[in-house]
């Protein structure tokens, strides 16, 4: 029973390492920003990981992270702390916005009719429409797959059962609530150093488990930069495997930002805690 736990969790583990890896380069940089461009092998690999893995809905993911990028923290963006249906006064005000940002949006915006405005390059992309039409046999199949490498590595129901429970209904949920936890927490909590318009934040110990993403306040800063990470210590997973990809030739035109623009940015906030 504990070898099958140990090898549930250890499949866990590498499907949802592949899964954060290939939301935060393929999905955010690659698709949302053009940060960089993908061989096309390569971007195959990164979209099948995806289908198999997760089953979201590309275009709208994109959409809305698009939609968030043009309202952030204004009224219209779909998944602020501060606005709309976030915020307010005194203590319930505070966790009524970050509920709203982190997981509460998903029940009140549909996401579905932003693709056409926000998303049109991939309303295009026949692949995606094939994605989007497929979306519950896929998430079947990306549940079908924890269950059958449970099985093919213990041999035993106990132990695909158990690889069902890791490799997919927990991964499903650590995935998705570390993504929200950059909608909700790095709008709210952390450190800012660039003049933005909006109340973005770094939090350095959300980095590792979120590929880099947690530079948030980086990342609206320099939306297009494909390192998120901009300073030595700030940890970015994702942003060193674009670094060994463009070394490799398996991407190119990937978007750094010097630090004289860097530095032509800083403002009054630096080292202030976001609150």
């Amino acid at each position: 029973m504990l070898a099958s736990f140990l090898i549930a969790l250890l499949v866990s583990s590498i499907v949802t390492q592949i899964t954060v890896f290939c939301t935060t380069i393929y999905l955010h940089r690659a698709q949302t920003h053009r940060s960089i461009v993908l061989h096309p092998a390569v971007a195959w690999l990164f979209r099948v990981s995806l289908w198999l893995t997760t089953g979201l809905v590309v275009r709208e993911w994109v959409a809305v992270h698009r939609k968030h990028h043009a309202f952030t923290d204004e009224e219209g963006d779909p998944h602020s702390p501060h606005v709309g249906h976030g915020g307010g006064d005194g203590w319930r005000g505070t966790l009524r916005g970050l509920w709203h940002a982190h997981v509460g949006w998903l029940f009140e915006y549909s996401s579905g009719q932003e693709a056409e405005r926000y998303a049109p390059d991939l309303l295009e992309d026949r692949g995606m429409v094939w994605i989007s039409r497929l979306f519950a046999p896929i998430v079947a199949a990306s549940l079908a797959l924890a269950f059958g490498l449970g099985y093919a590595l213990t041999g035993e129901l106990g132990g695909a059962l158990t690889a069902l429970l890791w490799g997919g209904f927990v991964r499903v949920f650590f995935l998705h609530h570390v993504t929200w936890s950059i909608n909700s927490i790095c709008h709210f909590f952390g450190r800012r150093r660039f003049r933005t318009d909006d109340q973005s934040t770094n939090v350095f110990w959300l980095s590792l488990i979120s590929f880099g993403e947690s530079w948030h306040h980086n990342h609206h800063a320099f939306p297009r930069s494909a390192w998120h990470g901009l300073r030595w210590w700030e940890v970015d997973p994702g942003g060193l495997l674009i670094g060994a990809m463009k070394r490799l030739h398996l991407a190119w035109n990937v978007v750094r930002i010097p630090p004289e623009r860097q530095a032509q940015k800083i403002g009054p906030a630096a080292g202030r805690v976001a609150l």
